[in-house]
């Protein structure tokens, strides 16, 4: 695509600001707005798609659970996960939802695989799988033709608050963590550049460009 893919590196950031900060990027972007991806993570928190059931929550505790507009059930973030949130214009582009969630789920299968692990998609649940322990969620609301939201990877966590949950509305899913596939040291900003990079080849974009790391929150 003839405009650059934007990215802002956001560092750990508090969820519901930045998730008001995604709306009003989309309500207020117009035909010549570039396409961004903000890069960061959250401090503990349950969200809770628009087809959430609350019984899917087991026990919050002390961690808020937020209702949110994205498609999906209760989902988990915390530090040591990267969160992509992917602020793409689809009519400009001319991709329809299922293409471009298969093309997120490439994405992340091609960045699991420069680490040597094999992962895959599965039809009737999306995200991204290591054999039946998931380990990349997807969750994306589009608005006027533009989404927001995105994916969150498991690096390097603390899996244990994906007890209180059914993850994704399946109880007793097993989940997994990149950190726990390898044997050597695994530095987050190097899975941050690596999945950045294949973003941007699997979303057809021509050139990149690094945006200032802040938003209007």
């Amino acid at each position: 695509m003839s405009l650059p893919l934007g990215f802002r590196e956001l560092g750990e950031v508090a969820y519901e600001s930045t998730w008001h900060a995604m709306q009003r990027f989309t309500n207020e972007r117009d035909a010549q707005t570039a396409d961004e991806i903000w890069l960061l993570q959250h401090p503990p928190v349950f969200t809770q798609g628009q087809a959430g059931k609350a019984e899917h929550v087991l026990f919050a505790g002390d961690i808020p659970v937020v209702q949110v507009d994205r498609g999906g059930q209760v989902t988990y973030h915390g530090p040591g996960q990267l969160v992509a949130y992917l602020l793409l214009d689809l009519r400009r582009s001319s991709l329809g939802v299922r293409e471009l969630v298969t093309r997120i789920e490439q994405s992340l299968i091609a960045t699991l695989a420069s680490y040597g692990v094999t992962a895959n998609a599965k039809p009737d649940a999306p995200g991204v799988y290591v054999g039946e322990a998931k380990i990349a969620s997807l969750g994306l609301r589009i608005r006027n033709g533009r989404s927001f939201h995105g994916l969150a990877l498991n690096v390097d966590m603390d899996l244990q608050p994906f007890q209180r949950i059914n993850p994704c509305g399946y109880a007793g899913m097993p989940v997994t963590q990149l950190a726990d596939l390898l044997d050597g040291p695994l530095e987050f900003s190097e899975v941050s550049a690596r999945l950045r990079e294949q973003l941007v080849k699997h979303l057809d974009y021509a050139q990149q460009q690094t945006l200032a790391g802040v938003i209007d929150c």
